[in-house]
């Protein structure tokens, strides 16, 4: 392959990198798929050989924990705080289906309403409803806080990779 289309595409994975981890900032933003793909990008224009496939596996399982994070924190923090499995299935319900119509971050914002309402009808006590509500609020940041570090993780496989890996 030619060195400046190389060194081009080698350039585009790398933004594509820094773009995904500081795009974790904004919640609704898939940053974390943005950096696998960057990084499954480099394995198809470098080359797979068994060390980097065990590395891109090892990241794909990081992609995999990251992106159910926010569902799996959320709902086990709602659930510390006293919200029923119902609010939380309710929750990861309108979470997707919000998400899906209009946008992920409304789809975020439609799944602590659904919290509320659940847990406020029932046991008619707004600040306990409140309270699981809150709980979801700082899985979610919990979760956010986890998907960076795994977006780290996977960037600094990447960077085992490139820098020991690959032929020169």
């Amino acid at each position: 392959m030619d060195p400046a289309i190389y060194t081009l595409l080698l350039s585009l994975i790398v933004v594509g990198m820094v773009v995904g981890l500081v795009g974790q900032v904004l919640v609704f933003f898939p940053g974390i798929n943005i950096i696998w793909l960057a990084i499954l990008g480099y394995g198809l224009l470098a080359g797979f050989t068994w060390p980097s496939a065990i590395l891109f596996f090892i990241v794909t399982v990081l992609l995999i924990a990251g992106t159910m994070a926010d569902n799996i924190l959320m709902g086990a923090t709602a659930r510390q705080s006293g919200a029923s499995w119902w609010a939380i299935g309710i929750s990861a319900v309108v979470m997707l289906v919000v998400g899906l119509i209009w946008t992920p971050l409304a789809g975020l914002a439609a799944s602590f309403a659904a919290i509320f309402a659940v847990e406020w009808f029932r046991i008619r006590d707004w600040r306990k409803a409140l309270d699981s509500t809150r709980s979801a609020f700082i899985g979610c940041g919990l979760a956010a806080v986890l998907r960076f570090g795994a977006s780290l993780m996977m960037i600094g496989l990447w960077l085992i990779w490139f820098l020991f890996l690959t032929p020169r």
